[in-house]
């Protein structure tokens, strides 16, 4: 059964509610296709660095609710993190599939009316495209920002669809395929974002480096974390790392 540690209060006047994918920075359980190219630890700080700017992006964004969706035992740990704005709910079951069809089934429902899935590793999305995809589902059913390798950084819907994520593996390769298909089978109209990056392996902290060289401000805290490691990194671009 879906528990949640903290009840933030809604956006006044908002029927928006963004709802970041997220588990608690513990060693060994988050970005684990970069531990081949970088320490542990450097890891596990990055992703609390990606997820703290994650959460300040999503605050950022005027009359929208702001919440986490994560596993049972991360409820905790991710409330503290987040702070007493931020409404922090344990998913039904294991894995991302449940966990998108916990954020629908719990948000779907009284005054919330548009909904999005957000993973937590995109802090440099504009927040324009954000803002884009809140609009596109006053038209359509649901609302998909693909990603270049085949996946998707955002899902968003007006309703809660239980079996939408049946053949849901977001961040793999026929994650956007899989969902696609499932949102036909159930005859609903499809709207999409900007397609973007995530941050999964190594090549994409080489793009995102480059990016956040140029424009810090857009995920300070991640930028900040580049920078210091940026010896790594640069070792990585050129493929002299041990």
């Amino acid at each position: 059964m879906e528990r949640s540690s903290r009840t933030a209060q809604p956006a006044p006047n908002s029927d928006c509610v963004l709802v970041i994918m997220a588990k608690a920075p513990r060693p060994g359980t988050v970005k684990t296709r970069l531990i081949r190219s970088l320490p542990l630890q450097a890891v596990t700080s990055f992703y609390r660095c990606l997820l703290d700017d994650t959460l300040a992006l999503a605050r950022s964004l005027a009359g929208v609710e702001v919440a986490i969706m994560c596993p049972a035992s991360d409820v905790d740990e991710l409330a503290g993190l987040a702070g007493p704005r931020v409404n922090v709910v344990a998913q039904n079951g294991e894995g991302l599939a449940a966990g998108l069809t916990s954020v629908f089934a719990h948000f779907a429902q009284d005054y919330r009316s548009r909904v999005i899935a957000f993973n937590s590793d995109s802090p440099h999305l504009p927040p324009s495209v954000l803002k884009a995809a809140f609009e596109t589902l006053a038209a359509y059913d649901l609302v998909v920002g693909p990603t270049y390798d085949g996946g998707y950084y955002l899902v968003g819907a007006n309703a809660a669809n239980p079996s939408l994520f049946i053949r849901d593996g977001m961040g793999t390769g026929s994650a956007l395929e899989g969902l696609l298909s499932q949102a036909r089978v159930l005859e609903l109209s499809v709207g999409f974002t900007d397609s973007f990056y995530d941050i999964d392996v190594a090549d994409d902290l080489i793009q995102l480096a480059a990016e956040l060289e140029a424009s810090p401000a857009k995920a300070p805290r991640t930028a900040a974390w580049l920078k210091e490691w940026g010896d790594a990194i640069t070792q990585l671009r050129t493929g002299t790392s041990d």
